[in-house]
């Protein structure tokens, strides 16, 4: 039974959990971290480790997402950002971490942001960088937003994309834009394309449901509230507490497998992961794998020199992100992000070696295992 509260006469919410709130109860015989498995399939692509980059010019470059797939994870461009617009985007991110070191206005940055987004999409600088990736061997995976998803998918499907990520703030199985003689129905869209799509984000049941409906063959869970976005609260009042949503969307994916005599829909976590900790649990409460981006930003290898700020930020009219620095000095390699070894004691980085551990001294080999471990909430 849902957990029910009275906040005022006549009205009730429910009381959700954050990762924060709980934690993973080993209950099996330990085992040694090397023979745990990360390694996660989606479709006909297999992945070494459950960690996708998010999609922001911030983070994912063409040769970010070849390092980070080299490593066995999966780096998402964003079709709508810079790499599509300019074609010296080193040159525009380096003016931006400039700005946000050196402008006394907290805003210039981002108006900078937006000014730099106003630029058209130029197709061939978008396949260019498809291409890059592409070239590498690693897997090529592109984002672009409800709104222009017809627009820009048939020219990313023609460059040669392995997968398409259709991922906004809060997306819905059938997207109603201004202008549009008809929404976007993404069953109808999905079952046209020949490339296998993820899909979100969302916070419930219902609608983590109606997603895996449309053929797609992950759902994004999570409004991406991590480090620098400013979507909980602040600028809608929407929030969603990981924990709980996570779990909701596992059962949805139960339901779902249950409907179609087994067809298996991957549940990928989008918010509040900043630690090996918060990894291990998100995987624990039920996802397959997760969506990281302040966590990963302070490699070296990314773009934004030690800087982060979530793809909403450069939204024309309603930013939900800010300039943040994520790292001061020298910043660590991405292996040592990823697999370490590290010298942090909160978990930082080493971020896979952490949840490999949480997942050998809780006696489970790989991940869907893993799902099924004991959890309690704190009081």
């Amino acid at each position: 039974m849902r957990d029910l509260v009275e906040i005022g006469m006549g009205r009730t919410a429910r009381r959700t959990y954050e990762l924060d709130d709980i934690d993973i109860v080993p209950s099996r015989r330990t085992r040694s971290s090397k023979e745990v498995s990360t390694a996660w399939q989606l479709d006909a692509y297999r992945f070494d480790i459950p960690v996708l980059a998010h999609p922001t010019d911030a983070l994912v470059s063409p040769s970010f997402a070849i390092e980070l797939g080299k490593r066995g994870g999966l780096g998402v461009i964003n079709g709508e950002g810079l790499w599509g617009r300019h074609a010296d985007v080193d040159a525009k991110l380096a003016e931006l971490v400039h700005l946000a070191e050196t402008d006394e206005d907290p805003d210039a940055p981002i108006a900078r942001l937006q000014e730099l987004h106003a630029a058209p999409i130029q197709p061939h600088l978008l396949a260019a960088a498809v291409a890059q990736v592409r070239e590498s061997g690693v897997t090529t995976a592109v984002r672009v937003s409800p709104q222009n998803a017809r627009a820009l998918t048939p020219e990313l499907v023609k460059a040669g994309i392995d997968l398409l990520v259709i991922h906004g703030t809060i997306i819905s199985a059938e997207h109603v834009a201004h202008g549009e003689s008809e929404p976007l129905n993404l069953k109808t869209f999905i079952s046209e394309l020949d490339v296998p799509v993820i899909a979100g984000g969302v916070s419930d049941h219902r609608t983590a449901l109606h997603l895996m409906r449309t053929g797609a063959a992950g759902v994004i869970v999570g409004y991406g509230s991590t480090e620098g976005a400013t979507t909980t609260g602040e600028v809608l009042g929407i929030g969603v507490h990981m924990a709980t949503a996570i779990a909701d969307a596992a059962a949805a994916r139960r339901d779902y497998l249950d409907e179609t005599g087994g067809r298996y829909v991957h549940v990928i976590a989008d918010g509040d992961i900043t630690t090996s900790g918060d990894l291990a649990k998100a995987i624990a409460c039920g996802a397959d794998a997760a969506v990281l981006g302040a966590p990963l930003a302070v490699a070296a290898e990314a773009p934004g020199g030690g800087w982060y700020w979530p793809s909403a930020a450069a939204h024309p009219s309603v930013p939900r992100g800010a300039l943040l620095p994520v790292a001061f000095g020298d910043r660590p390699s991405l292996d040592t992000v990823l697999t370490g070894p590290s010298a942090d004691p909160y978990g930082s980085l080493n971020l896979v070696g952490g949840l490999r551990r949480s997942m050998a001294k809780s006696g489970y080999s790989d991940l869907k295992e893993f799902q099924k471990v004991g959890l309690t909430v704190r009081a």
